[in-house]
């Protein structure tokens, strides 16, 4: 495939199809009201987004309980009060031309209780002093997902991506080393995906027929096991249970070093299984037009830019006009950002990134 090909549109099981290959990646900016609501910050960036090309959009992780935050100034998608600024992020997107999703999330045992975060650990070992969710929370926080899917459908969001990366609460009750649990979430690997799988079918029995559900998945560190993964991986993608699925890799090159995998790309462990009508793509250093046009080659539906697309947020226009663009090098001045149009706030948010903004002078 070449460049090009970057252009086609994808049809998606469910909705509209995505006008191109390029999906703007979820990034938590950290600019929002400290009660969730979408600040004129938020809505500037989605504006600017919705200009620049992209098939799909994603907004940075809304939460989807009070409780359940785990950033200062994150965007929130816990109560019907967020609708008027999460209404006006999905227009913005639909006006151009794009479709839209809110990324579903809860911090679980990484919850800050500085913010009013509850810890809400799947075991009673992960964090000191903190007991283990009862099932019956377990499942509050699984209806509280899907309560905010169905926020986002009357919002005019196209659909939702679950986040299930990151050791995020999806993400670790999917972990043997972080969950010890002895009731129908813990234990086998069925019992550890249950909860994401229901957090899924809820949310599609719950909104309309066209709503697109995406699932993001991480791989490495918090007792994530590769092989366990790929299974649920296969079945999830067999039942057609989602519409894409979106591999957050911290490079999307990277190589399986042990396990039964190792010496493959930890890309094509996954690009390997059969998809059906479901589309997969991954995220991970996409910094080049040749990178991006390369993963089609390499298994992907499409590709997620992140890094890319705050350097340069018109990223997918650049590689149409330029089959060669490459992105700035990092690290870059802050004025460069704000030169942008990128708000102090998400400046002071990608400080915490190594290596990405220049460090003032003495």
């Amino acid at each position: 495939m070449s460049v090009s090909d970057l252009f086609e549109p994808l049809s998606l099981l469910h909705g509209p199809a995505m006008r191109n290959r390029f999906m703007m990646a979820p990034l938590t900016s950290q600019q929002s009201g400290h009660d969730g609501s979408a600040s004129t910050f938020d809505k500037e960036w989605i504006r600017q987004l919705a200009h620049s090309g992209y098939g799909l959009i994603q907004t940075g992780a809304a939460y989807v309980e009070a409780s359940g935050i785990g950033f200062e100034r994150q965007v929130g998608i816990h109560c019907d009060a967020l609708l008027p600024g999460l209404t006006a992020m999905a227009t913005s997107i639909r006006e151009g031309g794009g479709l839209s999703a809110v990324q579903l999330h809860h911090a679980g045992h990484r919850a800050n209780p500085d913010l009013g975060g509850v810890v809400a650990p799947a075991s009673s070992r992960t964090v000191p002093g903190v007991r283990a969710l009862t099932t019956e929370q377990v499942e509050r926080i699984r209806d509280s997902f899907i309560a905010a899917a169905v926020r986002a459908e009357r919002a005019g969001f196209d659909g939702i991506a679950a986040h299930g990366a990151f050791g995020w609460i999806l993400s670790e009750f999917l972990s043997p080393l972080l969950n010890d649990r002895t009731d129908k979430y813990g234990g086998s690997t069925e019992n550890r995906a249950r909860l994401t799988i229901e957090v899924i079918e809820g949310i599609r029995r719950a909104t309309g027929p066209d709503f697109q559900i995406g699932w993001r998945l991480s791989v490495e560190r918090y007792g994530l096991r590769l092989e366990e993964l790929r299974e649920i991986t296969a079945d999830i993608l067999d039942r057609e249970l989602i519409d894409y699925l979106d591999l957050a890799l911290w490079d999307s090159a990277q190589i399986v070093r042990e396990g039964a995998f190792r010496g493959q790309t930890m890309l094509s462990v996954f690009t390997s299984i059969p998809r059906r009508g479901v589309r997969v793509g991954t995220a991970g250093k996409i910094m080049s037009a040749q990178r991006a046009g390369r993963l089609l080659d390499e298994g992907c539906d499409f590709v997620l830019i992140g890094r890319a697309g705050i350097l340069q947020r018109d990223f997918p226009l650049q590689v149409k006009v330029n089959p060669s663009y490459d992105s700035p090098r990092v690290p870059v001045p802050a004025q460069y950002l704000r030169d942008g149009g990128m708000s102090e706030r998400f400046i002071n948010h990608m400080r915490g990134w190594p290596s990405f903004v220049q460090r003032a002078s003495v």
